[in-house]
């Protein structure tokens, strides 16, 4: 027995012949003009959504921050542009001395 499943409609997956349904008719209704529904509006009140007054310094830019104290003297590179901070002499020396390896 030969099926063909692949490229026919008239028949499913399983191989089983589908039901003809009958066609559709022509409905005969009459042409109703689109009325859109009145747009709702909830009860409640206004809520201002800032409640005070912008201020000069709302959007001022904010003062510099430098480091003031005496403990590091200075910042060295190191491997993959790493950032060291230098306390001492000896330090610096060794950091210099590096090598990749």
């Amino acid at each position: 027995m030969y099926l063909n499943l692949g490229n026919s409609l008239n028949y499913t997956t399983n191989g089983r012949k589908r039901k003809k349904l009958p066609a559709k008719k022509a409905s005969k209704r009459r042409f109703e003009a689109y009325v859109p529904a009145k747009t709702y509006i909830r009860d409640t009140p206004n809520y201002p959504s800032v409640t005070s007054a912008p201020s000069a310094d709302s959007c001022a830019k904010p003062t510099r921050v430098s480091y003031t104290g005496t403990l590091v003297k200075g910042i060295a590179t190191m491997h993959k542009s790493n950032a060291v901070p230098i306390i001492n002499d000896r330090e610096a020396t060794d950091i210099a001395n590096m090598r990749r390896g």
